[in-house]
């Protein structure tokens, strides 16, 4: 693809979003007066400028991976939990994190090689590697989204990162691009269980302005990388609206959900992994505390870390959401 137009397709895809958060914004009367967590942190960096999926490391303490949203640079940024970028140690003689600092320049993230950003929405991890969902699909046009498989670097001593696999996927239910019908393959909601990746969707009308109940989850059976890995339907919720992320907790017992409105947390299925059909606890958010709310990690299996595109972290703990009443 040559730059030019490469550069134009970006700037379509950028103008589209925006036009689909106003509208979403202006079609939806977000209920104020739930849940406020804890703001424990806010990231200042520069680059970091719109964060769409963040993931706990299992390598190294006290450190988070983070990308950002669509039109950015393929990068993927290590922050410890107050914020901070994790530069690697040689890299501070000339790069800066959050202050400018004199003579040098602003870090800008660790490249990931053989990948491209096109709509990076959601990142998750296994035990042996890093996995960030390129599958915003907002009005359901892309026939090319993806899933990338990472090994986890070291942040304090590398500089890049790559990609070990591309893993196209596709909806079998999707037969037109984008279609007249309802818009209801995007996704922005990657987690692993069981040694499976699982999507959640976010479900828009037919015009692709306006968001509506519902959300699928689908499971990624299978790992090519020269052709689409038809995903698998599994489940479905009629009643989550405009998912953003979600993770299992370490101990696998638990599936946190979160959407622009609401905490959900759903309990380990008795027998297959109909997840958004198992018993649940649907907790409303504070949404003027919140305010768009892009993704959704444990800590620990007691501690829920959320971040919003305004660069906030929160923190939720089970003892805290004991004391509401869901």
């Amino acid at each position: 693809m040559k730059p030019s137009t490469e550069k134009r397709n970006r700037h379509v895809l950028f103008l589209l979003t925006i036009v689909g958060a106003i509208t979403f914004l202006v079609s939806h009367s977000w209920a104020a007066g739930g849940f406020a967590p804890t703001i424990v942190a806010r990231i200042t960096a520069e680059p970091l400028n719109e964060i769409s999926g963040m993931v706990k490391s299992r390598s190294y303490p006290d450190t988070y991976w983070v990308v950002n949203d669509s039109g950015a640079e393929a990068k993927i940024f290590a922050i410890n939990s107050k914020g901070q970028n994790i530069i690697p140690t040689y890299s501070r003689f000339t790069y800066y994190g959050e202050e400018k600092q004199a003579g040098k320049k602003q870090w800008q993230g660790f490249n990931v090689l053989y990948s491209k950003n096109i709509d990076w929405e959601s990142m998750t991890a296994d035990d042996n590697h890093i996995y960030v969902a390129d599958t915003g699909n907002n009005f359901n046009r892309r026939r090319d989204l993806g899933i990338y498989m990472l090994s986890e670097i070291d942040p304090t001593a590398s500089t890049q990162s790559a990609a070990i696999k591309h893993l196209p996927v596709s909806y079998p239910e999707q037969m037109e691009f984008p279609g007249k019908g309802k818009k209801h393959f995007d996704s922005e909601a990657l987690f692993s269980a069981g040694g499976k990746l699982y999507l959640i969707t976010k479900h828009r009308t037919s015009s692709g302005l306006r968001m509506e109940p519902g959300a699928n989850l689908y499971r990624l059976d299978t790992d090519y990388t020269e052709r689409d890995n038809l995903l698998t339907l599994v489940d479905s919720n009629e009643n989550m609206l405009a998912v953003t992320g979600a993770e299992l907790s370490p101990d696998g017992q638990t599936l946190a959900v979160i959407s622009y409105d609401a905490l959900w947390l759903f309990q380990r299925p008795q027998e297959g992994d109909q997840w958004l059909s198992s018993d649940s606890s649907r907790y409303q958010l504070d949404t003027d505390v919140l305010d768009q709310v892009e993704t959704v990690i444990w800590d620990d299996d007691n501690t829920l870390l959320l971040s919003n595109e305004q660069r906030d972290l929160f923190r939720i703990t089970l003892a805290e959401l004991s004391a509401i009443t869901p």
